[in-house]
């Protein structure tokens, strides 16, 4: 993922605040109606409004209006550019790691045979 880094970054800057992630946790479910996203937070409807922008601008959700009525939707390629990146370091880290190990048991019985008497 290391060509798309902007993207990345829009995408985990929109899941750091709580607000989002409950959005999305609340659309995860199902489509809703931004007054049904915004119900449970104590904010006036234009602060929340900017956190479903963030969300959408970064590619999380997509909206539709229909008359006065906005309804969210999740979108998943977020999902699977998030996934990617994070096979990414898995495969990574793991491979430190068995870097390491391998380093510790050759230098572990390095140094056990030239503690060993002959």
């Amino acid at each position: 993922m290391a060509q798309y880094p902007e993207r990345l970054n829009g995408i985990f800057q929109a899941l750091a605040d709580p607000t989002r992630r409950a959005v999305l946790g609340r659309l995860s479910r199902g489509p809703a109606t931004v007054s049904e996203l915004a119900k449970p937070f104590d904010m006036a409807l234009p602060s929340f409004m900017k956190h479903i922008h963030f969300l959408e601008d970064s590619g999380w959700i997509r909206t539709h209006k229909e008359g006065r009525v906005r309804t969210c939707a999740i979108e998943k390629a977020p999902f699977t550019a998030v996934e990617s990146w994070l096979a990414e370091q898995q495969e990574l880290w793991e491979s430190r790691t068995d870097r390491l190990e391998q380093f510790v048991t050759e230098h572990t019985v390095t140094t056990h045979a030239k503690d060993t008497p002959q």
